[in-house]
């Protein structure tokens, strides 16, 4: 049967215009298979199309109209489609194919928006920030230490489309995972949006493990022996770095909450209990992020006070050194005035005498400023 043919025979798909637009789109190109991340029919934006039935990947290269027809009729199992950044073109066809909200998929496609659980009609869509560590040989005032991206996901009754921006935040390893427990994939939809958000969140805690060996080595260097001459830039840079981190993880804390608390017709209640064991594990980064603030502030003051000590010490030095070079400076001004009725000016021992006097005065100063600390 021919592609076409395919689409009038789905069960549930909205409009018969959006059913000739799809058809016309694979009229113009040949069907291959969407599993192949560099290959597909729907656009070079497609990175994966899989079925999955009692937890279980269906074998095969169907293309996403047969994989939906497939499911929608025997109404059982889900297609699980991921998009890597699509533009409004390549994901408008599946939009009208499963029937996505205009603003969420405006938003998925545009990015940089704020963490958040919308829910349209019966269909759920989340918004994940990702985060990844840059590494670097040495923390400087410009290093970048946090990366960030986005994964939307769209979750239906018989369907998942992830969408994702950035340079990282693979979901490969997600699928994987989920494939090697049939019994948890078997849960439906839901059960991959939990996967990636548990993996969103244990991405937090990996990046916020690799943030405090930075703090730690910038509070190393604060307190030590010449902390003052530490480049304060180095603290200023970890504290943008992680107020973009902070700006990713805190305001997923309350969608994920309600994904634990608030009934939603497309995450059942088994699934419930497992974002309950995200959620705590998200407020544990956030707890983390808020010390690391409150730390970095502590070691900003604390070299800043360092620096306020080393210039007074500085101050101390140079003032004690101006008062031991007064005192020559005080005896060769008054001998260098070329009165003739001067005491020992014209004796021949005087020249000596003066000198010795002056160097006398001189150390008592020196061991004087020396006993006090001041040099």
């Amino acid at each position: 049967m021919s592609m076409a043919g395919n689409l009038r025979r789905v069960g549930g798909l909205r409009g018969v215009s959006g059913l000739r637009k799809v058809a016309r789109l694979a009229r113009r190109r040949p069907r291959v298979d969407l599993s192949h991340p560099a290959r597909s029919p729907l656009g070079s934006a497609v990175v994966n199309c899989v079925t999955y039935r009692d937890g279980v990947r269906e074998r095969g290269g169907r293309d996403l109209v047969e994989a939906v027809r497939a499911v929608r009729k025997s109404d059982d199992g889900f297609v699980w489609l991921g998009l890597h950044e699509p533009t409004e073109a390549e994901i408008a066809d599946i939009a009208e194919l499963f029937d996505l909200h205009p603003l969420a998929v405006e938003d998925a496609v545009h990015a940089h928006q704020r963490p958040k659980v919308e829910r349209y009609g019966q269909t759920l869509f989340a918004v994940l920030k990702t985060v990844c560590y840059v590494e670097h040989a040495q923390l400087t005032a410009t290093s970048e230490v946090v990366d960030t991206g986005e994964i939307m996901v769209f979750v239906g009754r018989d369907f998942v489309i992830t969408v994702r921006h950035g340079r990282h935040g693979s979901l490969g390893p997600v699928r994987e995972n989920l494939e090697a427990a049939p019994e948890q994939l078997a849960k439906g939809p839901a059960a991959v949006l939990h996967a990636i958000a548990d993996s969103v969140v244990d991405d937090y805690l990996t990046v916020i493990d690799e943030v405090q060996a930075d703090i730690d080595e910038v509070e190393t260097d604060a307190f030590a022996q010449n902390g003052a001459r530490a480049d304060p830039g180095r603290i200023y840079q970890l504290k943008r770095e992680l107020l973009e981190l902070k700006r990713a993880v805190s305001p997923l804390a309350r969608p994920v909450m309600e994904l634990a608390q608030r009934p939603y017709q497309a995450v059942p209640p088994e699934i419930q209990a497992y974002f309950r064991d995200v959620s705590d594990h998200l407020l544990r980064a956030v707890e983390q992020i808020a010390a690391f603030d409150e730390l970095l502030n502590s070691i900003l003051q604390a070299h800043l006070a360092q620096v306020t000590v080393a210039q007074n010490e500085d101050m101390r030095k140079i003032t004690a050194w101006a008062a031991i070079i007064a005192v020559p400076t005080m005896g060769c001004g008054i001998y260098g005035m070329n009165f003739d009725h001067m005491p020992e000016v014209h004796w021949r021992f005087g020249y000596p005498l003066m000198l010795s006097v002056i160097a006398v005065i001189c150390v008592v100063v020196h061991r004087g400023f020396k006993r006090n600390g001041w040099l």
